[in-house]
């Protein structure tokens, strides 16, 4: 990244500003804005959000906003509620209260003397989430938003359920909560009350991941703040961007095609990030898109932000399969609108382990022919990488090849010419099960000449929740059903001489917890099918080859690394008992904010188990540390929550505990059940 000092406008910055909430709560604001803004208002940009803007998100913070108020916009960082230097508690995601603060937020903003009345929203995973959700809301101020890694449906799209079944990722979410909502504020922003504020959040705390259980099928819970549930509702701009290796491929092209305002797409190779600190590469100079973004529509500028096509998509090359890449080769290609013009469905029957050739687009398939069986061991999945990749520690899916071995797997031909996909590919199968409850997991994978398997895309569906995840149904073991598996977004080129896989399973352990019992799936061949979303290679890229900057932001805050971070990725399986063991840890180690003298330290680990092939041992940990440190002050936060299961019931244990220097000053246990419903 290219760090630039010399911007358009001078800015002058304030580290805590407190924002007044209807109810009497304030809010913590951290604020940069041109110093002329005194005199000449300005749009302010807002980012919603509730990790820690003092010390936890400061130094990505130090990059991006100055830039950005540097090019002429007062740019607001907010805490939520109960997070940060925020008063309160925060006790869920996207509650109605969370939306109603930010709409109040924004319209004090439009009333400060340095704001000209025009606000916009931007953001990462949360904050993008609450830019589209109070877009919904249509405050008079918001003018135009920038997302990037967000989905537009909590419960069909989101880490905590997928096609219906449950994601770890839920867990480990529901951890990452339960430590950041339980930390205290600063006594140097707060003063004395933090010890109030702080026990405050300790006692109003319960561990997520109950309220995310008792919501197994798509309900009320789900739809609120779910925009899928009515695109008119928005009616601003919108700048939609993720990556590739994100778990949020998808919603990118779905408001494309379902928004009725002036938007633009975006998709990287990256993960979990933002796209100018993208990883894998290449990442881009999205500051500076983001400055004609909210040029054009909070200035008003004529700059043809909207020229060109409307989805710019990277097109990744063939790779070998690694759990990390430094940079994705591959080339940039536009699309004019979405759905495609450019993109034709090609429908493959499944027939005796090959993909046959492309079925007419006006042909059905075939009914009958031979059953295919599988009954998958609970070791398919364990090199699935996670469900939203953040890259670090090494995440990403690796060599398919012993994941195939426990899946039933479709080969086909070897390509004599090459071929690119760009969407979402699906999978239509002709089916019976042996239980009443049981899932499928569809994985596409790129299989090079030396037969190394590079997961590509995948899918996952509880089939008691085929035909609607609002009223699943079991499943009548020996009859016969038809259900659809959409595989995530992608778009990726697959080279003469390679072969395109798909396989399919029982099990996905630990990326989706498995159903309660083993089940024996048969597929019947020729009318169960593989369709992919084909880009023609001869097609028009309709864009630059290097339409993007190099990135650029800001010089990022002064920070010592006191002690070393530790990652680490284990595979473990123990040959005498049959343990087997995914165990990750993720620790930033400590480091000093020098501009402030605090440190800061956080650790989260991550364990996931299971015996043989017993459904029922599987079992989730997730405990995270949060440290911090400043002269006689030092407080430390640890939780951990267990996720285990029977066939009938989940468990949840969880401990909180929060120690002034080595004094334990709270202390909390919940042992809870909640009843599995068809998962």
């Amino acid at each position: 990244m290219r760090y630039v000092t010399n911007l358009p406008y001078e800015t002058k910055e304030e580290e805590h500003v407190t924002i007044p909430m209807s109810d009497g709560v304030r809010l913590s604001a951290h604020i940069w804005r041109p110093t002329s803004s005194d005199q000449e208002p300005v749009p302010a940009v807002l980012e919603y959000i509730p990790y820690r803007k003092r010390d936890l998100t400061a130094v990505r913070d130090s990059v991006h906003h100055p830039y950005l108020a540097g090019h002429g916009y007062a740019c607001v960082r907010v805490d939520l509620r109960g997070t940060g230097d925020s008063e309160g508690v925060l006790r869920d995601e996207y509650l109605e209260r969370e939306q109603a603060d930010a709409e109040e937020i924004l319209a004090w903003l439009a009333e400060q003397h340095w704001c000209d009345g025009g606000t916009g929203m931007m953001g990462i995973s949360w904050g993008a989430f609450a830019a589209l959700q109070v877009a919904a809301r249509r405050p008079p101020s918001l003018k135009a938003i920038a997302i990037a890694s967000f989905t537009d449906d909590r419960h069909a799209d989101d880490m905590h359920y997928m096609g219906g079944a449950l994601l770890s990722d839920n867990l480990a979410e529901a951890g990452t909560m339960f430590a950041y909502g339980t930390c205290p504020p600063d006594p140097a922003v707060v003063g004395d009350r933090w010890r109030g504020m702080w026990h405050e959040r300790l006692e109003n705390t319960e561990p997520w991941v109950l309220e995310w259980l008792r919501h197994q099928r798509r309900d009320d819970y789900w739809r609120h703040a779910s925009v899928c549930e009515d695109y008119t509702s928005v009616r601003c701009p919108v700048l939609a961007s993720s990556g590739w290796a994100d778990g949020y491929s998808n919603a990118v092209t779905r408001l494309l095609g379902n928004l009725d305002v002036p938007r633009k797409g975006l998709i990287g190779p990256w993960s979990h990030k933002f796209p100018h600190l993208g990883e894998p590469g290449p990442a881009i100079g999205y500051l500076q898109e983001l400055v004609r973004w909210w040029d054009h529509w909070l200035k008003g500028v004529d700059n043809g932000v909207m020229d060109g096509p409307m989805l710019l998509a990277w097109m990744q090359d063939s790779v070998p399969p690694s759990t990390s890449y430094e940079e994705r080769p591959g080339r940039w290609v536009g699309e004019p609108h979405w759905p495609s013009p450019h993109i034709r469905p090609e429908t493959h029957p499944l027939t005796r382990h090959t993909i046959g050739p492309a079925l007419d687009a006006t042909a059905a398939p075939a009914e009958g022919g031979a059953a295919m069986t599988v009954r998958s061991p609970l070791s398919v999945g364990q090199f699935a990488g996670k469900w939203a990749s953040y890259n670090a520690p090494p995440d990403l899916p690796y060599d398919q090849r012993e994941e195939d071995g426990g899946s039933l797997v479709f080969d086909s031909e070897p390509l004599t010419e090459p071929v690119e996909i760009l969407g979402s590919p699906s999978v239509e199968l002709d089916l019976t099960v042996s239980e009443p409850v049981a899932l499928v997991a569809a994985r596409l994978s790129d299989v090079s000449p030396d037969g190394a398997a590079t997961r590509v895309s995948y899918g996952i569906l509880n089939l008691t929740r085929r035909d609607s995840t609002e009223s699943p149904e079991p499943l009548e073991p020996g009859r016969r059903y038809r259900a659809t598996i959409p595989l995530n977004g992608v778009a990726q080129a697959f080279p003469p001489g390679h072969r395109i896989r798909l396989s399919l399973s029982t099990s996905y352990w630990p990326l989706a917890w498995p159903a309660p019992k083993p089940a024996l799936l048969s597929v019947h061949e020729h009318s169960s099918t593989l369709t992919l979303p084909v880009r023609p290679v001869d097609e028009p890229d309709e864009v630059a080859s290097s339409p993007f900057g190099e990135p650029e932001g800001t010089p990022p805050l002064a920070m010592t690394q006191v002690t070393p971070p530790e990652e680490r990725w284990d595979v473990k399986r123990d040959l005498i008992d049959y343990r087997s063991e995914l165990d990750i840890v993720k620790d930033r180690g400590t480091v000093r904010f020098e501009d402030i003298g605090l440190e800061a330290g956080r650790r989260a680990h991550e364990r996931y188990t299971a015996v043989a092939d017993d459904f029922t041992s599987v079992g989730g940990e997730t405990t995270w540390t949060m440290r911090f440190r400043r002269d006689d002050w030092d407080v430390r936060v640890v939780t951990s929550t267990r996720l285990t299961c029977d066939e009938t019931d989940f468990f949840v244990d969880a401990t909180l505990d929060a120690y002034e220097a080595d004094r334990r000053v709270f202390s909390r246990t919940w042992n809870e059940t909640v009843p599995r419903d068809l998962l």
